[in-house]
């Protein structure tokens, strides 16, 4: 066998173990569209090559399942109790993208018995085996629960506008992940914009002041204009990207899915996603 050979083998075995890159789009304010972005980015990054799952992490409005005009009769509840294995309730939304819906029932892990728990994170974490990208849609805000989902994550994008109260509360969400020592990386997707230029002075804004205030750097992670095909889409169920490819959104999430495509894993432990989001609760 030739070295050339030999390197590649041993390229294609390390890549094996390599797990998935745990993306987390998170915001400090509802109603800022972070739920569409992470549901139509999930299919982008899917048609950019890559094989993605994404989970519904919101516990009290879990939406992903209409936005995605998914039907889904189990969701990851139903797998905690043990009435289902993961295999059972992943729902394939197009080709290269299936959705894990609805996570409530993970906040009682507390009340589970070590090796309940133990085989719950354990199943879980292989979902990290079998994706590449793991796209996870938090809560809206800056409560426990969505800080323990970006914590655990290798990159997480915050959703802001314009809106003063969205600016506040996107910085405050970046505030509250340097206070905990978050190590992944942060970018700014900034939504609803009437122009680019308005959308990278909101991020020029919320970056120069984390620069100043919390010595951290904020990545652009992009711009999206506000676009009546996103209206549209939602009110056929059907993803933008998918009934309106040409529109803006769909280009600018593709843009998006392109960038987020070539960045490494930032991780620099072997601990599992799910077991480092427990480890945070308890």
């Amino acid at each position: 066998m030739s070295q050339g050979s030999v390197q590649e083998l041993a390229a294609l075995a390390a890549d094996s173990g390599k797990k998935a890159m745990i993306l987390t789009i998170a915001s400090g304010k509802g109603g800022v569209g972070k739920t569409n972005i992470a549901a139509n980015l999930a299919i982008c990054l899917a048609a950019a090559g890559k094989r993605v799952a994404i989970l519904d992490a919101d516990f009290g409005l879990a939406n992903l399942d209409i936005i995605l005009g998914i039907s889904s009769k189990y969701n990851l509840s139903h797998f905690i109790k043990g009435v289902k294995n993961l295999e059972e309730i992943s729902q394939p939304v197009c080709q290269g993208v299936d959705i894990y819906c609805g996570l409530s029932g993970v906040e009682h892990l507390a009340q589970m018995t070590d090796f309940a728990r133990e085989r719950i994170i354990t199943a879980l974490d292989s979902l990290a085996d079998n994706y590449d990208i793991v796209v996870v849609d938090t809560a809206a805000g800056i409560g426990k629960t969505v800080l323990a989902f970006c914590m655990a994550s290798d990159h997480t994008i915050l959703v802001g506008t314009p809106d003063p109260a969205a600016i506040t509360d996107a910085y405050t969400l970046l505030k509250a992940l340097v206070i905990n020592k978050y190590n992944g990386r942060t970018s700014l997707l900034v939504n609803m914009v009437h122009d680019d230029a308005q959308g990278r002075k909101v991020y020029r804004q919320i970056a120069s002041a984390a620069a100043q205030f919390l010595n951290v750097k904020l990545n652009m992670a992009g711009v999206m204009l506000r676009d009546e095909h996103l209206i549209s889409s939602v009110q056929k169920r059907e993803p933008v990207v998918l009934a309106y490819p040409k529109s803006s959104t769909a280009k600018s999430l593709m843009a998006v899915a392109a960038r987020l495509g070539r960045v490494p894993l930032s991780s620099s432990t072997d601990e599992g996603f799910f077991r480092k989001v427990v480890n945070w609760f308890f």
